[in-house]
Parts: structure tokens; C-alpha cells; sequence
């Protein structure tokens, strides 16, 4: 990222944060408060949007289903027409649930339309003037480990992960080729973060997790030197076991392996032992 990439993150500039009532979203846009900007929180309605309201002096609230396409262009339109230009997108939204191949359709509908098509609508919508308005900018999307690992029990989410990922490099790609470095685009990897999506099967927070405070202040310091991946690491999980986890999941399709070998029972130990060294 250069210098002027970078300056999207300037006192004053508008940042807009999906997703912004509670969790990682409202640690993000606390923390671009933080930094002087101004922010607009989107999120369905709730207590939870009305107590971020609250708890950020200032800030503009919009209540917005981020997979209803047409929701999100009027959202656009109406931002940039009583604030001005959008410098700092993060797609944020996102539900955990939705199961395995067999689930309910209902399920998958629901955490492809969010987490994926509320990201695309996203940057379909907002993209557009950050490249016209000239000045700097980024996109940050949330993805998730799962999108890379492809854990087995939520195959909903671990899809809409994926698409999360492909779509953010992508987007990076796309817009190196049209403004070079002026708007840059950012794939956010959490790790292990207790947020309310965690906390409706976990009541206290685990040891191993990480705040999401902790996870928009490594977000800031990653953007700060320019990584296109900001991948987590939380207080289980080292950046060295993410790393051999994730090239394990490549050498699937290196070697040919039987999918998702890492939980395939011929594979357990050669697993443990690739993890060891």
C-alpha cells in the first residue's frame, strides 16, 4: 500500500462499516473513530444497532439488509448524498449458521445472501464513486480461516468464506489494473474471536479467543504496512500453525489427496506429524 492509499484512513474522511452493531464491525468503526474519522454503522435493526449507536458519539446508523441488492444501491446513493464521498468500505455482515450440504435451503440462502452477496453488493455499489471522487481509498472484506481450511460441520459458511476470498483478490487485482495503488482492496482473516455470533453457543469468553478489539487493532496494523491478507492469529492458534494448516490444505490438490484430509482418518497421522515439524 502507498502512502496514498493509505491516507483513506485521513481524519475527517467517511468510513462505512456493514455489520457495525456489534463484534468485530463496532471494534472497527470505533477504532476508525479513533483516528478521526467520520462513520456510518449499517446493520438490521435491534438493540444491539441502537446501543452502538450510543456508544459512538456521532455517528450516522442505517438500517440495511446487506443482501437486498436494491437496499444497498439506495444506501449508496443516500450516503454519498447527505455525507459526501465514502473513503473506508468494510463488508463486515456475516451469520455463522447454515450447515452441511443437506441442510435446509433456507439456511444456505440466508449465509450466502449475507456474507457473500452482501459483500458483492457492497462493492458493487460503493466501488463505483470511490474510483470517480479521485481520492484515496480501500475496501476491507471479512473473510474467515474457514474459507481457506474448510473445517468440516458449516460446509454454508466455509463456501461463503471462499467467495469472500476469491471476490476481495479479485477486486485487488481489478483495481491495481484500473487506479494502480489509489484504491487498494483487503482481505480481513480472523481468527478465533469472541463476537455475538460465538457468544450464542459460547456465554464467556474462552481463554483462546481474541476480543474483537484486538482484531481491528491487528487490522490497522497490518493496512498500516500494506498487507493485502491481515490473517489473525488468536491465543490458541500461532501465525506458524495457520501456516501449516493452510499449505496442508493446498497440498490436497498438490497431491491429490482425499478431500478435507487433515480430518480423514487415513491421514490423521501424517497430519500430526506435518504439524510437528
Amino acid at each position: 500500500m502507498t502512502a496514498a492509499s493509505f491516507a483513506a484512513l485521513a481524519p475527517g474522511n467517511l468510513a462505512l462499516v456493514t455489520g457495525a452493531a456489534g463484534g468485530i464491525g463496532l471494534a472497527s468503526a470505533r477504532a476508525f473513530v479513533a483516528a478521526g474519522m467520520r462513520v456510518v454503522l449499517v446493520d438490521r435493526a435491534g438493540d444491539a444497532l441502537d446501543a452502538a449507536r450510543q456508544s459512538i458519539g456521532g455517528a450516522v446508523v442505517r438500517v440495511v439488509d446487506v443482501s437486498d441488492r436494491a437496499a444497498m444501491s439506495e444506501l449508496a446513493r443516500s450516503v454519498v448524498a447527505d455525507h459526501g464521498p465514502v473513503s473506508l468500505l468494510m463488508n463486515n455482515a456475516g451469520v455463522g449458521s447454515g450447515g452441511d450440504v443437506f441442510t435446509d435451503p433456507a439456511g444456505w440462502d440466508e449465509v450466502i445472501g449475507v456474507n457473500l452477496l452482501g459483500v458483492l453488493n457492497g462493492v458493487q455499489n460503493f466501488v463505483p464513486g470511490m474510483l470517480d471522487h479521485g481520492g484515496p481509498a480501500m475496501v476491507i472484506n471479512t473473510g474467515s480461516k474457514q474459507g481457506i481450511t474448510q473445517p468440516p460441520g458449516n460446509t454454508a459458511y466455509n463456501v461463503s468464506k471462499a467467495g469472500v476470498k476469491a471476490l476481495t483478490e479479485g477486486l485487488a487485482h481489478s483495481l491495481r489494473e484500473r487506479v494502480g495503488t489509489r484504491v487498494t482492496a483487503h482481505l480481513l482473516i480472523p481468527g478465533f474471536t469472541f463476537t455475538g455470533m460465538t457468544r450464542s453457543r459460547i456465554v464467556d469468553k474462552p481463554p483462546a479467543a481474541w476480543t474483537p478489539d484486538q482484531v481491528a487493532a491487528r487490522m490497522l496494523e497490518r493496512l498500516a504496512v500494506g498487507d493485502f491478507y491481515i490473517l489473525c492469529p488468536d491465543n490458541e492458534t500461532t501465525p506458524e500453525q495457520d501456516a501449516k494448516r493452510i499449505i496442508w490444505a493446498v497440498d490436497d490438490v498438490i497431491n491429490n489427496r482425499p478431500a478435507l484430509s487433515r480430518w480423514h482418518p487415513d491421514w490423521a497421522d501424517a497430519f500430526a506429524t506435518h504439524m510437528e515439524r
